[in-house]
Protein backbone atom coordinates (compact mmCIF):
# COMPACT_ATOMS: atom_id res chain seq x y z
CA UNK A 1 0.00 0.00 0.00
CA UNK A 2 1.88 2.88 -1.47
CA UNK A 3 2.44 6.49 0.86
CA UNK A 4 1.76 9.50 -0.75
CA UNK A 5 1.86 12.89 0.93
CA UNK A 6 -1.12 14.63 0.54
CA UNK A 7 0.01 17.62 2.04
CA UNK A 8 1.37 19.75 -1.15
CA UNK A 9 -2.03 19.34 -3.22
CA UNK A 10 -3.90 20.23 -0.11
CA UNK A 11 -1.84 23.31 0.77
CA UNK A 12 -1.91 24.49 -3.27
CA UNK A 13 -5.90 24.16 -3.06
CA UNK A 14 -5.87 25.71 0.04
CA UNK A 15 -3.80 28.61 -0.84
CA UNK A 16 -6.41 29.15 -3.91
CA UNK A 17 -8.46 30.39 -1.43
CA UNK A 18 -6.27 32.30 0.31
CA UNK A 19 -5.38 30.38 3.26
CA UNK A 20 -1.36 29.90 3.91
CA UNK A 21 -0.23 26.29 4.92
CA UNK A 22 2.93 25.05 5.66
CA UNK A 23 5.07 22.30 7.17
CA UNK A 24 6.13 23.53 10.58
CA UNK A 25 7.77 21.60 14.00
CA UNK A 26 7.08 22.47 17.54
CA UNK A 27 9.38 21.41 20.41
CA UNK A 28 6.69 19.05 22.47
CA UNK A 29 6.24 17.34 19.92
CA UNK A 30 9.21 15.33 19.45
CA UNK A 31 10.40 11.64 19.41
CA UNK A 32 10.20 11.45 23.05
CA UNK A 33 6.44 11.22 23.21
CA UNK A 34 4.46 12.07 26.16
CA UNK A 35 7.87 12.58 28.36
CA UNK A 36 9.02 14.99 25.95
CA UNK A 37 6.07 16.87 25.90
CA UNK A 38 6.12 16.71 29.93
CA UNK A 39 10.10 18.29 29.91
CA UNK A 40 8.78 21.05 27.88
CA UNK A 41 5.91 22.08 29.26
CA UNK A 42 8.04 22.10 32.50
CA UNK A 43 10.54 24.04 31.40
CA UNK A 44 8.63 26.72 30.24
CA UNK A 45 7.43 27.13 34.02
CA UNK A 46 3.60 27.98 32.38
CA UNK A 47 1.28 27.26 35.78
CA UNK A 48 -1.59 27.42 32.65
CA UNK A 49 0.04 24.55 31.28
CA UNK A 50 -0.12 22.30 34.61
CA UNK A 51 -3.39 20.74 34.35
CA UNK A 52 -3.85 20.11 30.63
CA UNK A 53 -0.33 18.86 30.06
CA UNK A 54 -0.63 16.34 32.86
CA UNK A 55 -3.48 14.93 32.04
CA UNK A 56 -2.36 14.73 28.68
CA UNK A 57 0.48 12.86 29.95
CA UNK A 58 -1.20 10.57 31.80
CA UNK A 59 -3.49 9.18 29.01
CA UNK A 60 -0.57 9.00 26.30
CA UNK A 61 1.16 7.19 29.32
CA UNK A 62 -1.47 4.41 29.13
CA UNK A 63 -1.50 4.82 25.50
CA UNK A 64 2.04 3.54 24.73
CA UNK A 65 1.91 1.35 27.79
CA UNK A 66 -1.50 -0.28 26.08
CA UNK A 67 0.09 -0.22 22.69
CA UNK A 68 3.88 -2.37 24.15
CA UNK A 69 5.42 0.52 24.05
CA UNK A 70 9.39 0.00 25.70
CA UNK A 71 9.45 3.09 28.15
CA UNK A 72 12.95 2.69 28.34
CA UNK A 73 13.62 3.45 24.71
CA UNK A 74 11.48 6.07 25.58
CA UNK A 75 13.14 8.11 28.01
CA UNK A 76 16.68 7.33 25.44
CA UNK A 77 14.86 8.81 22.19
CA UNK A 78 16.20 12.13 20.87
CA UNK A 79 13.94 15.35 22.42
CA UNK A 80 15.54 17.27 19.33
CA UNK A 81 13.66 14.77 16.84
CA UNK A 82 10.64 16.35 15.93
CA UNK A 83 7.59 14.35 14.96
CA UNK A 84 6.50 16.22 11.28
CA UNK A 85 3.17 18.58 11.64
CA UNK A 86 1.51 17.69 8.25
CA UNK A 87 0.77 21.82 7.45
CA UNK A 88 0.27 24.60 10.56
CA UNK A 89 -2.18 27.63 9.55
CA UNK A 90 0.31 30.10 11.91
CA UNK A 91 -2.67 33.18 12.50
CA UNK A 92 -4.77 30.70 14.74
CA UNK A 93 -2.03 28.64 15.27
CA UNK A 94 -3.61 25.49 14.34
CA UNK A 95 -1.88 21.66 13.14
CA UNK A 96 -3.89 20.01 10.46
CA UNK A 97 -2.86 16.74 9.71
CA UNK A 98 -4.11 14.52 6.71
CA UNK A 99 -4.71 10.84 7.31
CA UNK A 100 -4.23 8.47 4.45
CA UNK A 101 -5.72 4.60 4.87
CA UNK A 102 -2.62 3.44 6.74
CA UNK A 103 -4.02 5.66 9.87
CA UNK A 104 -6.88 3.60 10.28
CA UNK A 105 -6.07 0.36 12.34
CA UNK A 106 -6.86 -1.18 15.11
CA UNK A 107 -4.64 0.05 17.08
CA UNK A 108 -5.40 3.76 16.65
CA UNK A 109 -9.00 2.76 17.59
CA UNK A 110 -8.03 1.21 20.81
CA UNK A 111 -6.13 4.87 21.33
CA UNK A 112 -9.76 6.66 21.22
CA UNK A 113 -10.73 4.84 24.50
CA UNK A 114 -7.86 6.26 26.96
CA UNK A 115 -8.51 9.71 25.27
CA UNK A 116 -9.81 12.08 28.34
CA UNK A 117 -13.32 12.99 27.47
CA UNK A 118 -12.96 16.68 28.11
CA UNK A 119 -10.10 16.12 25.25
CA UNK A 120 -10.63 18.82 22.58
CA UNK A 121 -10.71 17.43 19.00
CA UNK A 122 -10.98 18.46 15.53
CA UNK A 123 -12.25 15.93 14.73
CA UNK A 124 -15.52 13.58 13.82
CA UNK A 125 -14.41 11.04 17.00
CA UNK A 126 -17.22 8.64 15.37
CA UNK A 127 -16.36 8.64 12.34
CA UNK A 128 -12.53 8.44 12.60
CA UNK A 129 -13.67 5.10 14.99
CA UNK A 130 -15.61 3.60 11.92
CA UNK A 131 -12.78 4.03 9.88
CA UNK A 132 -10.87 2.35 11.40
CA UNK A 133 -13.09 -0.94 12.38
CA UNK A 134 -13.56 -0.72 8.19
CA UNK A 135 -9.96 -0.31 7.43
CA UNK A 136 -7.97 -2.32 9.96
CA UNK A 137 -7.93 -5.65 8.38
CA UNK A 138 -5.68 -4.20 5.64
CA UNK A 139 -3.69 -1.77 7.36
CA UNK A 140 -2.93 -3.45 11.04
CA UNK A 141 0.00 -5.50 9.58
CA UNK A 142 1.52 -2.52 6.93
CA UNK A 143 5.23 -2.88 7.69
CA UNK A 144 4.77 -6.10 9.53
CA UNK A 145 8.36 -7.04 8.57
CA UNK A 146 10.05 -3.28 10.08
CA UNK A 147 10.82 -2.41 13.13
CA UNK A 148 9.72 0.68 14.97
CA UNK A 149 11.72 2.59 17.83
CA UNK A 150 10.24 1.76 20.83
CA UNK A 151 7.65 -0.81 19.19
CA UNK A 152 10.11 -3.58 17.85
CA UNK A 153 9.86 -5.34 15.12
CA UNK A 154 5.96 -5.13 13.58
CA UNK A 155 5.53 -2.21 15.84
CA UNK A 156 4.99 0.49 12.80
CA UNK A 157 1.16 0.77 12.95
CA UNK A 158 1.29 1.03 16.90
CA UNK A 159 4.37 3.75 17.02
CA UNK A 160 2.61 5.63 14.22
CA UNK A 161 -1.32 5.13 16.58
CA UNK A 162 0.91 6.52 19.36
CA UNK A 163 2.67 9.34 17.34
CA UNK A 164 -0.83 10.39 16.37
CA UNK A 165 -2.47 10.12 19.70
CA UNK A 166 0.71 12.54 20.89
CA UNK A 167 -0.40 15.03 18.04
CA UNK A 168 -3.80 14.59 19.40
CA UNK A 169 -3.67 15.45 22.78
CA UNK A 170 -0.71 17.62 23.01
CA UNK A 171 -1.90 20.46 20.95
CA UNK A 172 -4.46 21.51 22.53
CA UNK A 173 -2.49 20.92 26.30
CA UNK A 174 -0.24 23.26 24.55
CA UNK A 175 -2.81 26.07 24.20
CA UNK A 176 -3.27 25.83 20.56
CA UNK A 177 -6.80 25.08 18.76
CA UNK A 178 -7.72 21.64 18.74
CA UNK A 179 -5.49 19.51 15.86
CA UNK A 180 -7.56 18.79 12.74
CA UNK A 181 -7.46 15.85 11.53
CA UNK A 182 -8.50 15.34 7.67
CA UNK A 183 -9.58 12.53 5.85
CA UNK A 184 -7.56 11.76 3.09
CA UNK A 185 -8.02 7.90 2.18
CA UNK A 186 -6.46 7.85 -1.22
CA UNK A 187 -3.46 10.67 -0.54
CA UNK A 188 -5.62 12.91 -2.78
CA UNK A 189 -4.85 16.34 -0.98
CA UNK A 190 -6.81 18.76 -3.43
CA UNK A 191 -9.92 16.32 -3.05
CA UNK A 192 -9.81 15.97 0.71
CA UNK A 193 -9.51 20.04 1.16
CA UNK A 194 -12.24 20.46 -1.51
CA UNK A 195 -14.51 18.13 0.47
CA UNK A 196 -13.78 19.49 3.90
CA UNK A 197 -13.64 23.15 2.69
CA UNK A 198 -16.65 25.03 4.03
CA UNK A 199 -15.63 23.18 7.28
CA UNK A 200 -12.10 23.80 7.12
CA UNK A 201 -12.70 27.43 6.49
CA UNK A 202 -15.26 28.08 9.72
CA UNK A 203 -12.42 26.24 11.78
CA UNK A 204 -9.95 29.27 10.75
CA UNK A 205 -12.49 31.86 11.44
CA UNK A 206 -12.39 31.39 15.54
Amino acid sequence: MPVVDASPAFAEAAADDGIVLGPQSFDWLSEQGHLGLQQVAMDRRDPALRVPVTTAVEALTAIYDSLRGDRAVLSNARSNLFLPVDLVHEPTGTLIELDESLHFTSFRLATFDLYPPTTALGFDLDEYKELCRAWSSQTDNISRGLAAKGFGFGGVQRQRAYQDAVRDLATPAMGHPPLVRIVALDGDGAAAYQRQRDTLLKLLER
